[in-house]
């Protein structure tokens, strides 16, 4: 199955290609549902092709807003653009969008998004006949439900669906809560997830309709828990799913290495289940408590009772050149001083989650430090194994 990762900026599409996805995808400055994240110019959608061509690995772009007649403007244009590019897929959630694309840009595959809420054969087979070349399915379906699909429409056609990170109280997306709260429009890629906010809620003829959980800091009835399908790769596969997406285009880049690197390695030991070392990197990243979702029935248990997410492991430092056996150069993101004992997140299994304690620091001058502590800056510290750029140091 193909490993799909988010990318809000460079950054994060950097880190998820040296972390082992498959493909990757990201949004230009327009028409796309995350429009807080960094997002890419024009030139940083040509380069991340280009990197990843070079790589074996794919490159999709979102365009995937719910559309008004106002949102087509420049569409065209951006199209051919895309089309130049070489992209290899756009995401689309609105039937409209998926018709335009397919009579303006009609090389360009074209995926169709879980905002779709594809929930039934007879949708997915519309979406076929107007040419989506992948469904990605509603995140409400059971494991069961899913395989029906896939029975049901053309080998050719390639399955998609979300196997990790934040679910949504709402249909797959489709909200109005940070329109009417904030005037956010959530599809439009505004969306402030006012979801995650305390509430008081209460219907006036019944007073047990709704279990409301509370802690000292409130109630969060519309708090849904995070989806990590990590254990079950392979139910996933004997169905027939040709693609696993990570969700997270908001998310650090932190994050994107961590939960991208456990997929990465579950992936590629299937049959075998995840180790229990495996299973534990993923609460390293920033998450909420953990559920399957839908995928077997365990809906009502789908909310959880805080809104704050927790991680175990903080980024200290991203290795920005190969080390030479001796030394390797980092550049710091959170103070570290000697002494201190770092982990490290790295595609390399000689290197995976193997300890180093930091005996010296020395700074972008050439100066013996106790500590790296000045944001960004390029140290050296002394490291015998094999660390490459893109590699992380964490505590």
């Amino acid at each position: 199955m193909e490993l799909l990762a988010p990318a809000g900026n460079f950054e994060k599409f950097l880190t998820a290609l040296h972390f082992g996805a498959d493909a990757i995808y990201l949004a230009g400055g327009r028409f796309g549902l995350r429009a807080f994240a960094g997002n890419f110019s024009d030139e940083e959608i040509v380069l991340a092709v280009k990197m990843a061509h070079e790589k074996g690995k794919k490159v999709f772009v979102t365009l995937n807003i719910i559309a008004k007649d106002k949102d087509f403007e420049g569409l065209g244009d951006y199209l051919n653009f895309l089309v130049q590019a070489k992209v290899d897929a756009v995401i689309v959630a609105d039937v409209g969008m998926l018709c335009y694309v397919r009579k303006n840009a009609p090389t360009l595959d074209v995926h169709v998004s879980t905002q779709a809420n594809i929930i039934n054969s007879y949708a997915a087979n519309l979406m076929v006949e107007l040419g989506a070349k992948r469904l990605i399915l509603a995140r409400e379906l059971s494991l069961k439900e899913v395989a029906e699909i896939r029975k049901n429409v053309p080998k050719s056609v390639e399955i998609e669906v979300f196997v990790h990170g934040a679910m949504c109280m709402a249909y797959s997306g489709r909200c109005l809560l940070s329109n009417y709260l904030t005037g956010r429009d959530s599809n439009h890629g505004e969306c402030v997830q006012a979801c995650r906010w305390k509430y008081m809620v209460r219907e006036v003829s019944r007073e047990d309709e709704l279990e409301v959980q509370e802690d000292e800091r409130g109630s969060y009835i519309f708090n849904s828990k995070d989806l990590n399908m990590l254990e079950h790769l392979q139910e996933l596969k004997d169905i027939g799913v040709n693609s696993v997406k990570i969700e997270g285009r908001m998310k650090s880049a932190y994050y994107v290495a961590t939960v991208v690197n456990a997929y990465r390695q579950a992936l590629d030991m299937l049959p075998q289940k995840p180790t229990k070392e495996l299973c534990e990197e993923l609460n390293k990243a920033s998450h909420r408590r953990y559920t399957t979702g839908f995928y077997y029935g365990d809906e009502q248990k789908q909310f959880v009772g805080d809104s704050m997410p927790v991680q175990e492991s903080e980024f200290m430092a991203l290795v920005t050149r190969d080390g030479d056996g001796k030394t390797v150069e980092v550049e710091m993101r959170n103070k570290f001083s000697v002494g201190d004992t770092l982990e490290i997140l790295s595609p390399d299994k000689k290197c995976f989650n193997k300890k180093i304690t930091v005996k010296k620091i020395i700074n972008s001058a050439g100066e013996d430090v106790e500590s790296a502590k000045v944001v960004q800056e390029k140290v050296t510290i002394p490291c015998t194994l094999p660390l490459k750029q893109g590699d992380i140091l964490r505590k």
